[in-house]
């Protein structure tokens, strides 16, 4: 690995496919609003906006995480939150709900806690983790 920045986010496919699900939504909202049942139409235009407000945010944020040499940067909603190695803590969280494990990547920083799952990062946190940790041993040594 060399000097220059990593980063994760979102996979563009994702992206790409919740954008067409909502104009698919939204084409189908204003048919049932215009051939339909006004019931139908509410629970679409519902549907169109929670797959648009997932859209929204998975393009805003990107990238959702970066690192360097200098520490991190968490991408969200309220902007851009620079955590430098020191005092930050970087680890993995294991959940089992409904049958399923998962795993998602926590960073702390001064009273502040994002939480990373797959879906932020496009990659698996383990793998993620993995690369932080060498960043991170990268940096003290420089």
């Amino acid at each position: 690995m060399d000097n220059h920045q990593v980063s994760w986010a979102p996979r563009r496919s994702l992206v790409a496919v919740a954008w067409g699900l909502t104009t698919l939504l939204l084409v189908g909202t204003v048919l049932d609003g215009f051939f339909g049942d006004g019931k139908g139409a509410l629970l679409t235009g519902l549907a169109t906006l929670a797959v648009g407000a997932f859209a929204v945010h998975w393009t805003v944020v990107r990238p959702r995480l970066s690192a360097d040499l200098d520490g991190l940067r968490a991408r969200t909603l309220n902007g851009t939150h620079r955590l430098p190695w020191t005092g930050t803590t970087v680890r993995l969280r294991s959940t089992r709900r409904l049958g399923r494990d998962g795993v998602t990547l926590e960073l702390e920083h001064d009273d502040e806690l994002f939480i990373f799952g797959q879906t932020d990062l496009g990659e698996d946190p383990r793998d993620v983790l993995d690369v932080l940790t060498e960043l991170r041993a990268r940096s003290a040594g420089a």
